[in-house]
């Protein structure tokens, strides 16, 4: 596999980075040690600009090449989840209930391997702007890094970025131009209705039956109102009510994940999840309080760019390992705002056999980093080359 020969040489040093970080996780945005730490990497590497305090613990970092041309953005999410490891690691997460658990530990560590090369070689024309983005997995920084004007205040023409993929065979490359994820919405119903004895149900407003009686009607709005070739999913994560078996509750509610990949079918699902808790609420003689959080958009690669992209990562892993027409996928991913910003694209890279994401057992394999970061090194000299 032609990991570029500069990066291979900083495969030891990556892989100390990478399990300092992994060791050190911090959620959100508060990733301000994650952040000082990239940041004193960076300066090490002799980067030309570093600009922090973007999205409260992002930062930008800009890295001059040789004559004037356009500044391609590669962005890598910096923060962890709240799940308590159980890798048994010699780098284990050191914060009790917190962890590296969906490999944002090892996107930073590739972004810095292709910083500290492209430093040194400056081998392409314009500027590279490295994002470190915090919050991804809640809250949004990627649309916040967009609204505080980091693709206006940079320059940023086109913005890349790579997700690792566990279970996917190692140092292959999967992409699609169009849609790649899925939006993501939640909703949150609370109903309220008159609580009693369980033996004098005709004295009472029976929340239960309400909530059965929503959560089974929900379940046909795909089926019967989604055209069957447009994907979607909706999933009733949880349902609470209730404290004895002789109580009629007085209050109920449920929650739920939606997913699609077309504005348009988000846009129905959103219209007749209100439409069926209403009617059902009128039916059952409950109130009902819809909370209905309008999540990431769907991830949208643009198409011309996604071609470069997949071409770029045949030429780092062989084209045998790179799939740029994959299937998609109902995850979500708040690089959406980057990429409704700027054309660009988004990959996956294979990690090979081991627990998956948002597992207590996951763990980066560090034998990707040097892949990841000669995909970005390329990209860069690809897109931006010298004359």
């Amino acid at each position: 596999m032609p990991v570029l020969n500069r990066i291979a040489a900083y495969a030891d040093e990556m892989k100390g980075w990478r399990r300092h970080l992994h060791q050190n996780p911090e959620l959100g945005f508060d990733c301000y040690n994650t952040a000082a730490f990239i940041a004193d990497r960076l300066r090490e590497m002799g980067v030309d600009e570093i600009h922090e305090g973007i999205a409260k613990t992002g930062l930008v970092a800009i890295i001059n090449g040789q004559g004037q041309g356009a500044t391609i953005g590669l962005r890598a999410d910096m923060d962890a989840l709240p799940i308590a490891e159980i890798t048994g690691a010699p780098y284990a997460s050191a914060i009790p209930g917190k962890m590296h658990a969906c490999g944002h530990d090892g996107h930073v560590t590739m972004l810095l391997g292709a910083a500290k090369y492209l430093c040194e070689t400056r081998r392409f024309t314009g500027r590279v702007a490295l994002m470190f983005q915090p919050a991804e997995e809640d809250g949004g920084g990627g649309q916040v890094m967009v609204d505080e004007g980091a693709m206006d205040r940079f320059g940023v023409s086109q913005v890349y970025g790579i997700h690792n993929a566990p279970n996917v065979p190692f140092g292959h490359f999967r992409t699609t131009p169009g849609p790649i994820m899925a939006s993501v919405d939640t909703a949150t119903v609370t109903l309220t209705g008159k609580g009693g004895h369980g033996a004098t149900p005709h004295d009472c407003i029976d929340p239960v039956v309400a909530v059965v009686g929503m959560v089974s009607a929900i379940q046909t709005i795909i089926p019967r109102n989604v055209y069957a070739l447009d994907e979607a999913i909706i999933s009733v994560t949880q349902i609470h009510t209730g404290t004895a078996s002789n109580i009629i509750p007085e209050t109920a509610m449920f929650q739920a994940t939606i997913r699609a990949f077309a504005p348009e079918v988000r846009a129905l699902l959103k219209r007749r999840f209100h439409e069926i808790v209403e009617g059902h609420a009128l039916a059952y003689n409950v109130k009902a309080d819809v909370h209905y959080d309008w999540g990431y958009p769907a991830t949208i690669n643009h198409e011309a760019e996604t071609t470069f992209a997949a071409d770029v990562a045949a030429e780092v892993a062989g084209a045998d390992a790179v799939d740029g027409n994959s299937a998609r996928e109902m995850g979500s991913e708040d690089f959406s705002y980057m990429l409704e910003a700027r054309p660009g694209a988004y990959l996956f890279l294979g990690t090979g056999p081991g627990a998956g994401l948002h597992h207590p057992a996951y763990d980066f394999n560090d034998e990707a980093a040097p892949i990841g970061a000669s995909f970005f090194a390329r990209l860069v000299e690809r897109a931006q080359p010298l004359a």
